[in-house]
């Protein structure tokens, strides 16, 4: 790590104009959360595996910032070289470079990993002493970079309209009705899944998130995807050429960019869209505006535009996407149903095994293990070895395609690293007397999927299931909530808090993001967090959500239970202010562990729910199980008696 600091330090000394400082952002040209391997630059000169995070390098400082989930993890993987701070705790980055660089100091980074937002936050910060946000000539991290992975050379694939709901002509038509309507005669897209679900296109360019690593620009007569031509077979080509889309190179995007400032960018196949343009009587001399999304779109293509005619907001296909149509919210539900039953056959071997080789009570009897076998190194559970096992109980599932992010499969003190990711060689045995959670997701062809359910095999203490009871009871308060038309995740994220905070306890992560369709596992523009950006938007019916509330007592243990959820109208008897009202669907199939549950604590409406929850899991995943499999399920969801 010293050795590539020291290169950086040399390069940024040489850089004209030299600099102070070089920030290396976590994300890659598009502004994803998840990298290929050849993206991750801050990964590579930290040595932090996690998927968000920011590295700042001075002259004599090396600082990485990181939220929440992160803060464990990060205290083990930082070297001594390094200066762990704490996002919501320490000061930003911006304000701590414009406070501790000095005046006139030249900060570095490669614009097209910065977003526009970002870089103009940055910039109004640096302002009060003159800093200078520079823009690498090349980015500094390749340079220094020895063995670097190669680009990604997957084939791009067209995602078939039976999965999909809604062809590629409907969506351009929605777009450029949104153009019209806010006078703009073109939008730069630069967010990989809004590229993936405009053009029915799917990928392997990014592990987990089934995208091509492309550029889209629509404008009110053509249509263009930016991306490595290679990819592109004679099939898909002659897709595209259908639809009137011009396939151009990857690299031509800043070229085309800048032409379309001018007006200049003209496609081969604009005549077909000619009557789509009659059709929506587009006035020819509307606005001259270009939209993008500040969020999403690099500092390296803003700048080639006059940032007078940009019109900065949100993209409109964020929130297309994330309503679902009618197609995408049936494949969405299929999928969390075959997956349910992966979950549900992993914990049935899994049980098996934790009772067989180290003497556990089980899943069911809360009792200590009640021998300790010596297992050997072939014949032990790890981590890793259980999650493999998991995987290859969904890799058998119709419309399989792979995970949705890497398994958080943890035990004991792991788990209370929230976004651990074990590895083979250095993973924990697992232990019948520690809980163990275990976060997983699948991508399937019809769905995505995320799921969280938190187990002991042993005898779980007191503390541990006052913990876990608090982090249900606020899961269920969530999933049950119905709301006026118009909330927001930010209201509605203190219902699965409240429980944990009658004790004072509480987590530092949000309680719900969304969820693609066959896309990223973590999708906006919506949320359910404490975090500001959650006021942006409001929940809406079709919006997927999850629910995942926690609890992590570092050193000790971690609990966290997730459900993803459908919203809908909710038919209530009143309707005050007209407004309308929705509640949530819950589409996750997959029992919890009532011996966690202290049911003393739960009320009425509570066990009621956990019955009818239980019931329907039972029903739902019985075709998927064999004899073993559904005697287990069956003891899993029996009914609890009401104690209130």
């Amino acid at each position: 790590m010293s050795e590539i600091l020291s290169s950086l330090r040399s390069l940024m000394a040489s850089h004209s104009p030299p600099l102070d400082a070089l920030v290396v952002p976590s994300e890659d040209y598009h502004q994803s959360e998840y990298v290929s391997a050849r993206d991750k630059r801050r990964e590579f000169v930290s040595g932090f595996t996690g998927s968000a995070g920011l590295a700042l390098i001075t002259k004599n400082e090396a600082r990485l910032w990181t939220d929440g989930r992160y803060f464990l993890q990060a205290m083990q993987q930082l070297s001594k070289e390094w200066t762990l701070m704490r996002m919501g705790e320490d000061p930003l980055v911006e304000v701590w470079m414009s406070d501790n660089l000095p005046e006139e100091a030249n900060i570095g980074v490669d614009s097209w990993c910065v977003s526009v937002d970002t870089a103009n936050r940055w910039a109004k910060s640096f302002a009060k002493k003159s800093q200078n946000l520079i823009p690498t000539t090349t980015d500094l991290v390749d340079q220094v970079w020895q063995n670097r992975p190669p680009s990604e050379m997957s084939p791009v694939i067209v995602h078939p309209l039976e999965f999909a709901g809604r062809s590629v002509s409907e969506k351009l038509k929605d777009l450029r009705a949104k153009l019209k309507q806010e006078s703009a005669r073109g939008l730069v897209i630069a967010a990989l899944d809004e590229v993936a679900w405009l053009y029915n296109i799917r990928g392997t360019d990014v592990a987990y998130c089934p995208v091509v690593h492309a550029f889209a620009i629509v404008t009110t007569d053509s249509a263009f995807l930016y991306v490595d031509k290679k990819k592109v077979s004679d099939e898909t080509s002659a897709y595209f050429k259908g639809l009137g889309v011009e396939v151009r190179e990857y690299t031509d995007v800043i070229s085309d960019v800048a032409l379309l400032a001018s007006d200049q960018l003209f496609s081969s196949f604009a005549s077909k869209s000619e009557s789509t343009t009659k059709d929506m009587e587009i006035d020819s001399d509307q606005t001259d505006r270009l939209w993008l999304d500040p969020a999403s779109c690099c500092y390296a293509l803003y700048s080639k535009l006059d940032a007078d005619k940009v019109l900065l907001q949100p993209s409109p296909l964020s929130l297309a996407k994330a309503l679902k149509n009618p197609v995408e919210l049936e494949g969405m539900k299929k999928a969390h149903v075959r997956d349910g039953a992966a979950v549900v056959q992993f914990l049935v071997w899994l049980d098996t095994q934790m009772q067989e080789l180290y003497g556990a009570s089980g899943y069911f009897v809360e009792a200590e293990a009640n021998k300790k076998k010596q297992t050997s190194e072939t014949s032990k559970l790890t981590e890793v070895t259980v999650s493999d096992e998991l995987e290859s109980l969904r890799a058998v599932k119709e419309h399989f395609r792979g995970l949705s992010f890497p398994t958080i499969s943890s035990v004991g003190s792991n788990a209370a690293i929230i976004h651990y990711s074990p590895e083979p060689e250095a993973c924990a045995e697992m232990d019948p007397d520690k809980i163990y959670l275990c976060d997983s997701g699948a991508q399937y062809l019809d769905g995505t999927t995320d799921i969280t359910r938190t187990v002991h095999f042993g005898k779980p203490s007191a503390h541990e299931k006052d913990c876990y009871t608090a982090v249900f009871k606020g899961h269920v308060a969530l999933g049950n909530a119905r709301f006026p038309k118009g909330t927001n995740g930010y209201t509605l994220d203190i219902l699965a808090r409240a429980p944990l905070w009658k004790y004072g306890l509480d987590y530092r992560h949000g309680t719900g993001h969304g969820v693609g369709s066959y896309l990223c596992v973590h999708e906006g523009p919506h949320q359910v967090s404490f975090r500001p950006s959650a006021r942006n938007v409001p929940l809406q019916a079709t919006m997927t959500v999850t629910d995942e509330p926690g609890y992590y007592e570092d050193g000790n243990f971690g609990i966290r239970l997730e459900n993803v959820l459908v919203v809908n109208d909710a038919d209530t008897d009143f309707n005050f202010g007209d407004k309308g009202y929705l509640q949530f669907e819950h589409i996750t199939w997959a029992p919890y562990q009532v011996k966690l549950i202290d049911l003393e604590q739960l009320t009425r409406e509570e066990v009621d729910w956990l019955n009818t929850y239980h019931l329907k899991c039972k029903d739902i995943l019985a075709p998927f199980m064999n004899q073993t499999q559904m005697e287990w399920l069956k003891k899993a969801t029996e009914p609890v008696r009401v104690l209130v």
